[in-house]
């Protein structure tokens, strides 16, 4: 089977459950390959069927916003809810992952007081008294220690 057919069944399942008529959904996948390409132009794609899915649901949900927005009939099991892919894009994961992985190395450069001053505020969720008490210092130590954290983490993560 030739890769362009496996993609159209692989696309036509994904609007299948819709309940979309076929022009509907020929004219969504057509977009979403026209889009595909024009995105090409600009940037390297290493995943195209996963662009082309994601695409053609992103299409589906903007026909039925525009559809409900002009009163056309939506139907009662709220079809944009099913298609709504709650999961990030992965090349935003790819930026969340380096992000996450500098700020580790900020962290890395803190003092040990200061790293776990700030951890125990922004992981665990404890309050400047509870520090203070957990670590026997007091409040105005704890705030001293979070200030010097959150201006050396931001000031690393703008380098």
């Amino acid at each position: 089977m030739e890769p362009i057919a496996r993609l159209l069944i692989i696309l036509r399942k994904v609007l299948r459950p819709t309940g979309r008529s076929i022009d509907d959904t020929d004219d969504l996948i057509q977009e979403a390959f026209l889009r595909l390409q024009t995105y090409r132009r600009s940037r390297h794609i290493d995943e195209p069927e996963a662009f082309l899915v994601r695409t053609v649901k992103n299409l589906y949900v903007d026909m039925m916003r525009q559809r409900a927005r002009r009163g056309t009939h939506v139907t009662a099991d709220n079809e944009l809810l099913h298609l709504l892919d709650p999961t990030p894009a992965p090349d935003e994961v790819l930026v969340h992952q380096q992000n996450f992985q500098k700020l580790k190395g900020g962290l890395c450069e803190l003092s040990p007081r200061t790293r776990e001053v700030l951890l125990l505020y922004r992981i665990d969720g404890l309050s400047h008294a509870q520090i203070a008490a957990q670590l026997q210092i007091s409040v105005s130590a704890v705030e001293k220690h979070i200030a010097k954290a959150m201006l050396h983490l931001s000031e690393w993560m703008a380098e």
